[in-house]
Protein backbone atom coordinates (compact mmCIF):
# COMPACT_ATOMS: atom_id res chain seq x y z
CA UNK A 1 0.00 0.00 0.00
CA UNK A 2 1.53 3.53 -0.98
CA UNK A 3 2.24 5.61 2.12
CA UNK A 4 1.70 8.76 1.87
CA UNK A 5 2.90 11.74 4.16
CA UNK A 6 1.15 15.44 4.59
CA UNK A 7 3.22 17.98 5.83
CA UNK A 8 1.46 21.38 6.84
CA UNK A 9 -1.31 22.87 9.08
CA UNK A 10 -4.69 24.85 9.09
CA UNK A 11 -6.93 24.89 5.62
CA UNK A 12 -4.80 23.12 3.52
CA UNK A 13 -4.03 20.50 5.11
CA UNK A 14 -7.87 19.97 5.65
CA UNK A 15 -8.29 20.17 1.96
CA UNK A 16 -5.72 17.90 0.63
CA UNK A 17 -6.57 15.30 3.78
CA UNK A 18 -10.14 15.01 2.87
CA UNK A 19 -9.65 14.22 -1.20
CA UNK A 20 -6.95 11.33 -0.06
CA UNK A 21 -8.64 9.88 2.47
CA UNK A 22 -10.56 8.22 -0.39
CA UNK A 23 -7.91 6.44 -1.90
CA UNK A 24 -6.88 3.42 -0.54
CA UNK A 25 -3.12 4.23 0.76
CA UNK A 26 -1.65 4.72 4.11
CA UNK A 27 -1.90 8.45 4.65
CA UNK A 28 -0.32 10.33 7.32
CA UNK A 29 -0.69 14.12 8.49
CA UNK A 30 2.45 15.46 9.98
CA UNK A 31 0.84 18.69 11.63
CA UNK A 32 2.18 22.16 12.67
CA UNK A 33 2.65 22.61 16.67
CA UNK A 34 2.68 26.45 16.65
CA UNK A 35 -1.14 28.41 16.21
CA UNK A 36 -1.29 30.80 18.93
CA UNK A 37 -4.40 32.71 17.70
CA UNK A 38 -7.96 32.38 18.47
CA UNK A 39 -9.29 29.25 20.96
CA UNK A 40 -6.23 27.57 20.41
CA UNK A 41 -4.31 30.29 21.69
CA UNK A 42 -6.31 31.16 24.84
CA UNK A 43 -5.94 27.10 26.08
CA UNK A 44 -2.13 26.89 24.71
CA UNK A 45 -1.45 29.98 27.52
CA UNK A 46 -4.09 28.71 30.38
CA UNK A 47 -2.53 24.85 30.30
CA UNK A 48 1.03 25.48 28.80
CA UNK A 49 0.08 22.49 26.17
CA UNK A 50 1.14 22.10 22.76
CA UNK A 51 -1.93 24.14 20.61
CA UNK A 52 -4.89 21.33 19.34
CA UNK A 53 -6.16 23.12 16.15
CA UNK A 54 -4.19 22.01 13.58
CA UNK A 55 -4.60 18.84 14.70
CA UNK A 56 -8.13 19.10 15.69
CA UNK A 57 -9.24 19.86 11.88
CA UNK A 58 -6.95 17.04 10.34
CA UNK A 59 -9.05 14.53 12.85
CA UNK A 60 -12.22 16.26 11.35
CA UNK A 61 -10.64 16.05 7.68
CA UNK A 62 -9.71 12.31 8.25
CA UNK A 63 -12.89 11.33 9.77
CA UNK A 64 -16.19 9.78 8.18
CA UNK A 65 -18.22 12.74 6.34
CA UNK A 66 -21.29 12.45 8.23
CA UNK A 67 -22.01 12.03 11.98
CA UNK A 68 -22.63 14.11 15.22
CA UNK A 69 -19.40 13.28 16.73
CA UNK A 70 -17.85 15.21 13.87
CA UNK A 71 -20.37 18.25 14.57
CA UNK A 72 -18.81 17.92 18.36
CA UNK A 73 -15.40 18.46 17.30
CA UNK A 74 -16.69 21.51 14.97
CA UNK A 75 -19.13 23.20 17.16
CA UNK A 76 -17.87 26.49 18.69
CA UNK A 77 -19.43 28.27 21.50
CA UNK A 78 -20.67 31.87 20.65
CA UNK A 79 -22.62 32.82 23.84
CA UNK A 80 -21.39 33.38 27.50
CA UNK A 81 -18.22 34.97 28.72
CA UNK A 82 -15.84 31.97 29.31
CA UNK A 83 -16.81 29.79 26.42
CA UNK A 84 -17.76 32.09 23.88
CA UNK A 85 -15.11 31.34 21.08
CA UNK A 86 -13.62 28.03 22.44
CA UNK A 87 -13.96 25.00 19.69
CA UNK A 88 -15.16 22.65 21.51
CA UNK A 89 -12.54 19.79 19.45
CA UNK A 90 -10.06 22.32 21.01
CA UNK A 91 -11.44 21.16 24.38
CA UNK A 92 -11.84 18.02 24.34
CA UNK A 93 -8.24 17.49 23.19
CA UNK A 94 -6.97 19.54 26.02
CA UNK A 95 -8.83 17.55 28.19
CA UNK A 96 -7.22 14.06 26.71
CA UNK A 97 -4.00 15.72 27.02
CA UNK A 98 -4.45 16.59 30.20
CA UNK A 99 -5.73 12.62 31.12
CA UNK A 100 -2.77 11.16 28.97
CA UNK A 101 -0.20 13.49 29.70
CA UNK A 102 1.18 13.79 26.04
CA UNK A 103 -0.15 15.29 22.64
CA UNK A 104 0.37 12.54 20.40
CA UNK A 105 -1.32 10.49 22.82
CA UNK A 106 -4.26 12.54 22.97
CA UNK A 107 -4.91 12.72 19.51
CA UNK A 108 -4.41 9.02 19.42
CA UNK A 109 -7.06 8.94 21.65
CA UNK A 110 -9.24 11.54 19.50
CA UNK A 111 -8.56 9.46 16.36
CA UNK A 112 -10.15 6.52 17.66
CA UNK A 113 -13.38 8.63 19.14
CA UNK A 114 -13.65 10.09 15.49
CA UNK A 115 -13.02 6.57 13.81
CA UNK A 116 -10.41 8.58 11.45
CA UNK A 117 -8.65 6.68 8.86
CA UNK A 118 -4.97 7.48 8.63
CA UNK A 119 -2.28 9.24 11.10
CA UNK A 120 -1.88 12.76 12.67
CA UNK A 121 1.28 12.85 14.03
CA UNK A 122 2.61 16.47 15.85
CA UNK A 123 5.33 17.92 14.14
CA UNK A 124 7.41 17.89 17.42
CA UNK A 125 6.28 17.64 20.90
CA UNK A 126 8.12 20.46 22.48
CA UNK A 127 6.62 23.71 23.08
CA UNK A 128 7.76 26.79 21.07
CA UNK A 129 6.53 30.15 19.17
CA UNK A 130 7.22 31.23 15.94
CA UNK A 131 8.87 34.77 14.93
CA UNK A 132 9.80 36.65 12.10
CA UNK A 133 12.09 39.19 10.76
CA UNK A 134 10.75 41.60 8.36
CA UNK A 135 12.33 43.25 5.62
CA UNK A 136 12.95 46.59 8.32
CA UNK A 137 14.86 44.21 10.93
CA UNK A 138 11.38 44.09 13.00
CA UNK A 139 10.95 41.34 15.11
CA UNK A 140 7.33 40.14 15.50
CA UNK A 141 6.92 36.73 17.55
CA UNK A 142 3.98 34.79 17.61
CA UNK A 143 1.95 33.47 15.11
CA UNK A 144 -1.05 35.13 15.72
CA UNK A 145 1.05 38.22 15.08
CA UNK A 146 2.26 37.03 12.03
CA UNK A 147 -1.32 35.56 10.40
CA UNK A 148 -2.84 38.86 11.62
CA UNK A 149 -0.49 41.68 11.17
CA UNK A 150 -0.68 44.71 13.59
CA UNK A 151 2.47 46.32 12.01
CA UNK A 152 2.90 47.63 8.70
CA UNK A 153 1.51 44.64 6.27
CA UNK A 154 3.18 45.87 3.38
CA UNK A 155 6.47 44.78 5.06
CA UNK A 156 8.17 41.45 4.10
CA UNK A 157 8.90 38.68 5.81
CA UNK A 158 12.91 38.65 5.22
CA UNK A 159 12.75 35.47 8.11
CA UNK A 160 11.14 33.04 10.06
CA UNK A 161 12.61 31.50 13.59
CA UNK A 162 11.54 29.33 16.38
CA UNK A 163 11.54 31.04 20.13
CA UNK A 164 13.63 29.46 22.45
CA UNK A 165 15.54 27.28 19.74
CA UNK A 166 14.60 24.91 17.01
CA UNK A 167 13.37 21.93 18.72
CA UNK A 168 13.89 18.74 17.67
CA UNK A 169 11.06 16.52 15.62
CA UNK A 170 8.86 14.36 16.83
CA UNK A 171 10.23 10.58 16.25
CA UNK A 172 6.88 9.23 14.37
CA UNK A 173 6.59 12.15 12.06
CA UNK A 174 10.01 11.79 11.30
CA UNK A 175 10.13 7.76 10.96
CA UNK A 176 7.02 8.63 8.37
CA UNK A 177 8.76 11.17 6.37
CA UNK A 178 11.75 8.66 5.92
CA UNK A 179 9.05 5.76 4.88
CA UNK A 180 6.91 7.74 2.66
CA UNK A 181 6.18 6.76 -1.04
CA UNK A 182 4.75 10.49 -1.38
CA UNK A 183 5.67 13.44 0.66
CA UNK A 184 3.18 16.29 0.12
CA UNK A 185 3.89 19.94 0.83
CA UNK A 186 0.66 22.34 1.31
CA UNK A 187 -0.66 23.65 0.58
CA UNK A 188 -1.41 26.37 3.39
CA UNK A 189 -0.70 29.85 4.58
CA UNK A 190 3.62 30.01 3.50
CA UNK A 191 5.18 31.35 6.96
CA UNK A 192 2.43 30.23 9.58
CA UNK A 193 1.55 27.12 8.16
CA UNK A 194 3.78 25.00 5.96
CA UNK A 195 7.49 26.92 7.02
CA UNK A 196 7.51 26.62 10.55
CA UNK A 197 7.30 22.74 9.92
CA UNK A 198 10.88 23.20 7.91
CA UNK A 199 11.92 24.97 11.60
CA UNK A 200 11.68 22.09 13.44
CA UNK A 201 15.41 20.35 13.66
CA UNK A 202 15.30 17.01 12.02
CA UNK A 203 12.41 17.52 9.10
CA UNK A 204 14.03 19.30 6.17
CA UNK A 205 16.92 16.39 7.21
CA UNK A 206 14.12 13.20 6.80
CA UNK A 207 12.88 15.32 3.73
CA UNK A 208 15.77 14.96 2.14
CA UNK A 209 16.81 11.73 2.85
CA UNK A 210 13.73 10.04 2.25
CA UNK A 211 13.29 8.34 -0.96
CA UNK A 212 9.70 9.59 -1.74
CA UNK A 213 8.66 11.86 -4.60
CA UNK A 214 8.51 15.30 -3.14
CA UNK A 215 5.25 17.64 -4.24
CA UNK A 216 5.09 21.49 -3.40
CA UNK A 217 0.96 22.17 -3.81
CA UNK A 218 1.39 26.07 -4.42
CA UNK A 219 -1.63 28.53 -2.72
CA UNK A 220 -4.32 29.68 -5.10
CA UNK A 221 -4.42 32.91 -3.79
CA UNK A 222 -1.83 35.50 -2.08
CA UNK A 223 -2.14 36.41 1.63
CA UNK A 224 -2.04 40.11 2.97
CA UNK A 225 0.84 40.95 5.26
CA UNK A 226 2.49 37.30 4.20
CA UNK A 227 2.65 36.97 0.47
CA UNK A 228 0.99 40.04 -1.16
CA UNK A 229 2.43 40.23 -4.64
CA UNK A 230 3.97 36.75 -4.64
CA UNK A 231 4.05 34.42 -8.40
CA UNK A 232 4.32 30.86 -7.95
CA UNK A 233 7.85 31.11 -8.31
CA UNK A 234 8.16 33.29 -5.39
CA UNK A 235 6.53 30.90 -2.93
CA UNK A 236 9.06 28.23 -4.27
CA UNK A 237 11.23 30.51 -3.80
CA UNK A 238 11.17 31.13 -0.21
CA UNK A 239 10.17 27.16 0.18
CA UNK A 240 13.47 26.11 -1.01
CA UNK A 241 14.95 28.58 1.63
CA UNK A 242 14.14 26.39 3.80
CA UNK A 243 14.17 22.93 1.95
CA UNK A 244 16.95 23.83 0.20
CA UNK A 245 17.33 23.45 -3.56
CA UNK A 246 16.93 20.31 -5.48
CA UNK A 247 14.81 18.75 -3.01
CA UNK A 248 11.50 19.50 -4.62
CA UNK A 249 10.50 16.97 -7.50
CA UNK A 250 7.07 17.77 -8.69
CA UNK A 251 5.17 20.82 -7.81
CA UNK A 252 1.66 21.62 -8.55
CA UNK A 253 -0.18 24.73 -9.25
CA UNK A 254 -3.22 26.24 -10.22
CA UNK A 255 -3.84 27.41 -13.30
CA UNK A 256 -8.02 28.37 -13.09
CA UNK A 257 -8.63 31.95 -12.30
CA UNK A 258 -11.81 32.47 -10.12
CA UNK A 259 -14.57 34.02 -11.36
CA UNK A 260 -14.29 38.38 -11.30
CA UNK A 261 -16.89 38.57 -8.47
CA UNK A 262 -14.94 36.52 -5.93
CA UNK A 263 -11.71 38.00 -7.07
CA UNK A 264 -13.37 41.58 -6.16
CA UNK A 265 -14.77 39.86 -2.56
CA UNK A 266 -10.72 39.25 -2.31
CA UNK A 267 -9.43 42.27 -3.54
CA UNK A 268 -11.07 43.58 -0.38
CA UNK A 269 -9.24 41.58 2.09
CA UNK A 270 -5.60 42.75 -0.67
CA UNK A 271 -5.52 38.97 -1.88
CA UNK A 272 -4.42 38.44 -5.47
CA UNK A 273 -4.43 34.88 -7.68
CA UNK A 274 -0.92 33.26 -8.03
CA UNK A 275 -0.05 33.17 -11.16
CA UNK A 276 1.18 29.91 -12.24
CA UNK A 277 4.53 31.82 -13.71
CA UNK A 278 6.77 28.45 -12.79
CA UNK A 279 9.77 27.33 -15.49
CA UNK A 280 11.63 24.22 -14.85
CA UNK A 281 13.95 24.66 -12.29
CA UNK A 282 15.29 21.31 -11.27
CA UNK A 283 11.39 20.11 -10.79
CA UNK A 284 8.61 18.84 -12.97
CA UNK A 285 5.68 21.48 -13.18
CA UNK A 286 2.11 20.10 -13.05
CA UNK A 287 -0.67 22.56 -13.73
CA UNK A 288 -4.33 22.01 -13.75
CA UNK A 289 -7.70 23.21 -12.85
CA UNK A 290 -7.89 22.74 -9.57
CA UNK A 291 -10.37 25.66 -8.21
CA UNK A 292 -13.48 24.48 -6.12
CA UNK A 293 -16.91 25.58 -7.42
CA UNK A 294 -17.57 27.38 -4.10
CA UNK A 295 -17.33 30.81 -2.57
CA UNK A 296 -14.12 30.71 -1.85
CA UNK A 297 -10.69 30.13 -4.42
CA UNK A 298 -9.81 26.87 -2.27
CA UNK A 299 -9.00 23.98 -3.96
CA UNK A 300 -11.22 21.47 -4.93
CA UNK A 301 -10.08 18.38 -2.40
CA UNK A 302 -10.93 15.44 -4.79
CA UNK A 303 -9.42 17.62 -7.85
CA UNK A 304 -6.32 18.04 -5.69
CA UNK A 305 -6.19 14.35 -4.36
CA UNK A 306 -6.58 13.11 -8.04
CA UNK A 307 -3.70 15.19 -9.41
CA UNK A 308 -1.24 13.96 -6.43
CA UNK A 309 -2.42 10.64 -7.26
CA UNK A 310 -1.50 10.52 -10.28
CA UNK A 311 1.92 11.49 -9.79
Amino acid sequence: MEKVVVIGGGTGSYTVLRGLKKYDIELTAVVSMMDSGGSTGRLRDEFGFLPPGDARRCLIALSPDTGMLRNLFEYRFNKGTGLNGHNLGNLLLTALRDITGAEEAAIQEAAKILNVKGKILPVTTKNCHLGAVLENEQVVVSETNIDIPRHDAGLRIKELFLAPRPPKAYEGAVKSILEADKIVIGPGDLYTSIIPNLLISGIPEAIKESKAKKIYVCNIMTKHGETTGFKASDFVKELEKYLGKGVLDYVVCNNKKPAPDLMKEYKKEKAEFVEPDLKSNGYKIVKADLLDKIDLARHNPDKLAKTIMNI
